[in-house]
């Protein structure tokens, strides 16, 4: 199994000191930075654009794991790619048929890319575009909105997932769970298959950051 990653999301930060938020996340251990990028059409929320990934990226040097929940995410890939993403997870839901075309398009920018699936899409959806993929992000909740409940049924398309990944010598995928995760669904998820946990109000509210990373890191189980 992948190293075990925690992804704490900015969508959970305090936007009035994100400079600073964001070098408390590289000190406290975090592995990766998830930017929630949402269009208030593909859901009901807007967040960032190129510019604040441009602006935050002078902060830390960990890698910027943007989440486009977007319709058309081919208009804004370049731009997301030059202004500091290292990786790009687009939605199956938002292209279904340009899923692989805007994949190979991430690519060709020297971006690692990967494909995103809600919580009630088949994880068999998107097993054609997992060769393609560096990660493959498992939604736990519905995405637009930070703070839901952790919905365990997913677990089930983590394990497909994983399962499929490994019988298709496809080890080195990157599983990513996203929704609810807290230091009891962070064990599950893990035991699933998952290795990138992205955690918001449980790191952002916690007293101790790095306590918290390394209790969401510990505890796991994997399967493969």
């Amino acid at each position: 199994m992948n190293k075990i990653q925690i992804a704490p999301s900015i969508l959970s930060a305090n936007f009035s000191k994100i400079g600073q938020e964001i070098v408390d996340l590289d000190r406290a251990g975090a592995d990766v930075i998830h930017i929630d990028v949402m269009d208030g059409n593909f859901v009901p929320n807007i967040t960032f654009g190129p510019k604040f990934v441009a602006d935050i990226r002078e902060y830390t040097n960990l890698t910027f794991d943007t989440h486009l929940m977007i319709l058309n995410p081919e208009k804004y890939i370049e731009k997301f790619a030059q202004a500091g993403s290292d990786i790009i997870t687009i939605h199956y839901e938002a292209c279904q048929q340009k899923l692989i075309e805007n994949l190979k398009l991430i690519k060709s920018f020297g971006k690692k890319c990967g494909a995103v699936i809600n919580p009630n899409t088949p994880a068999e959806s998107i097993f054609d575009a997992i060769e393609l993929c560096d990660m493959a992000l498992v939604m736990s909740v519905y995405p637009g909105f930070g703070g839901q409940k952790f919905i365990s049924d997913v677990l089930k398309s983590v394990e497909k997932i994983a399962d499929f990944a490994y019988k298709n010598n496809k080890k080195g995928l990157d599983i990513e769970i996203d929704g609810g995760i807290n230091l009891e669904t962070a064990v599950l998820a893990k035991n699933a298959g998952a290795n990138i946990l992205v955690a918001g109000n449980t790191v952002f509210k916690a007293p101790d950051k790095t306590k918290i990373i390394t209790r969401l890191m510990q505890g796991q189980f994997p399967k493969y």
